[in-house]
C-alpha cells in the first residue's frame, strides 16, 4: 500500500492509502476525499476528477497520455503544467507520499 496526501483548496490535507495499481481516483472515492466527483468512474471521459500534482512529484508520475490530455481542456478549473486526471495515475511503490492538490471546483 501506498499512502497519498491531498491537499484540499483551503489547506486541509487528507491522507488515504492506496493498493499497487489502482488508481488515484479509486483511492480517493474509497477514503472519503470531498471534491473527487469522478463521474465517469474512471474512464477519462468527465474531467471530474481533475488533480494538481505536487511539483516535486511531477516527474515521477509523468505527464498525461493523449485522451487524458484532450479531456484535461475540459476541466471546471484552471489546466496548469502539472494538472491530471486521478483516474489515470496508476499508483505503485514509488509514488508512495503522492502529493495531490485538488482544484476548487470539478
Amino acid at each position: 500500500m501506498s499512502k497519498i496526501l491531498f491537499v484540499h483548496p483551503e489547506g486541509e490535507t487528507q491522507e488515504v492509502e492506496a493498493a499497487e495499481g489502482s488508481s488515484a481516483m479509486r483511492a480517493a472515492l474509497t477514503g472519503g476525499v470531498q471534491g473527487i466527483a469522478a463521474d465517469c468512474g474512471g474512464e477519462a471521459s468527465c474531467a471530474t476528477c481533475h488533480v494538481y500534482v505536487g511539483e516535486e512529484w511531477a516527474d515521477k508520475v509523468g505527464g498525461p497520455g493523449l485522451d487524458e490530455d484532450d479531456m484535461l481542456e475540459f476541466t471546471a478549473c484552471e489546466r496548469k503544467p502539472t494538472s491530471r486526471l486521478s483516474c489515470q495515475i496508476r499508483i505503485d511503490r514509488n509514488l508512495d507520499g503522492l502529493v495531490l492538490n485538488l482544484p476548487e471546483s470539478q
